[in-house]
């Protein structure tokens, strides 16, 4: 039962992690448009490049009617909430450089020793590190309380953002960068949702077909298994028939016995190709070669056609050669086209 439920957790693990994969790479490639709220010394909002009067967001939702223009600007963009910096406790920290590529691992590990709020109820950020000698690299933190941002990031999601990300400048007088503290998916949520029974359905339905396939091909084996079975147990028979009939005349025997002599008097051609490849000149080209039962015929080019006459018959491969055709002389060439013709003998060495 434990196996299975730790395979269960990977498995809704690992459908989580392609769904926001999947998410984050369509927002990628087709991203929207980008709104930036900026909170002002007295709580409230303003876009940032939209001529709309400031508004609130409290408890969720916004404090009053929201301009048309301003719930237009928000619905399906990503909101950039850029809060106060009076909302967030900054705290410094030095890290040797070597650890400069596990920083967020690093911060993470350490904010209930940097701030009063526990890893699971903090929202945090993080400065890019700079160098300050001795080997080592500085950098700050902002943290607040997730709960405190959680209304903000809310009432935007209810206005129909696609995702809303806070900061916060890197310090109080708001010259500075700004650095990310969090990122919540608004309308990508429900996308991350749909995508995970999707894979769900995918994933069960792979294991069934998977389930089939295994089924079918236990089925098969076990079918392939006999048949195997049934044709060894055929062999056998039929070896045992022909050693018991071995002996009898007109029997296996005879056959075997047929085969041994033909194979004795059939030349090989293998071995034919061999001793001709010895006996003809360096000066003599084959362009023609036909092997019929115990008969060659060979036609090609040479500087002195009768002089292969004897070359050939002197192997112990080949017998009575002679040219079976006109021996003639191209234009402009001094070589000679010959057409040979040569019994062949059982030789089963590739000696001349």
């Amino acid at each position: 039962m434990k196996t299975y439920d730790d395979l269960k957790m990977l498995a809704v693990l690992w459908i989580g992690s392609v769904a926001r994969a999947l998410v984050m790479t369509s927002e990628r490639i087709a991203a929207p448009r980008t709104v930036r709220l900026v909170e002002q010394d007295d709580g409230a909002f303003r876009v940032d490049g939209l001529d709309a009067p400031a508004f609130r967001l409290t408890g969720g939702t916004t404090d009053g009617p929201v301009a048309p223009a301003l719930a237009q600007a928000i619905k399906g963009s990503r909101a950039e909430l850029v809060l106060q910096p009076k909302r967030f406790l900054f705290r410094p920290l030095e890290l040797p450089r070597r650890a400069g590529e596990f920083l967020d691992g690093i911060v993470r590990a350490q904010i209930d020793r940097l701030t009063p709020w526990s890893p699971q109820d903090v929202a945090f950020g993080r400065t890019p590190p700079v160098d300050i000698g001795g080997d080592r690299i500085g950098l700050t933190v902002a943290a607040t309380a997730r709960a405190a941002i959680a209304p903000l990031m809310s009432a935007l999601t209810a206005l129909g953002a696609r995702a809303v990300t806070v900061s916060t400048p890197c310090d109080e007088t708001g010259t500075t960068t700004s650095m990310r503290i969090v990122e919540q998916a608004g309308r990508g949520g429900g996308d991350i949702s749909r995508l995970q029974q999707v894979l769900q359905v995918a994933l069960l339905a792979a294991l069934m077909l998977t389930a089939v396939t295994l089924a079918a091909s236990t089925f098969v084996s076990e079918r392939l298994a006999q048949e195997q079975t049934q044709v060894s147990a055929r062999i056998n028979a039929a070896r045992s028939a022909l050693m018991a009939g071995r002996d009898l005349p007109g029997g296996a025997a005879a056959a075997e016995r047929a085969l041994a002599t033909r194979k004795r008097e059939t030349p090989s051609s293998v071995i034919t190709l061999e001793a001709l490849s010895r006996v003809l000149p360096d000066n003599t080209y084959l362009t023609e070669l036909q092997i019929a039962g115990d008969k060659m015929q060979i036609a090609g080019l040479t500087r002195n056609a009768p002089a292969l006459i004897p070359l050939i018959e002197q192997s112990s491969h080949f017998a009575h050669a002679t040219f079976f055709a006109p021996t003639t002389q191209p234009a402009n060439d001094p070589r000679e086209h010959f057409h040979i013709e040569t019994r062949l003998r059982p030789v089963f060495t590739p000696g001349t």
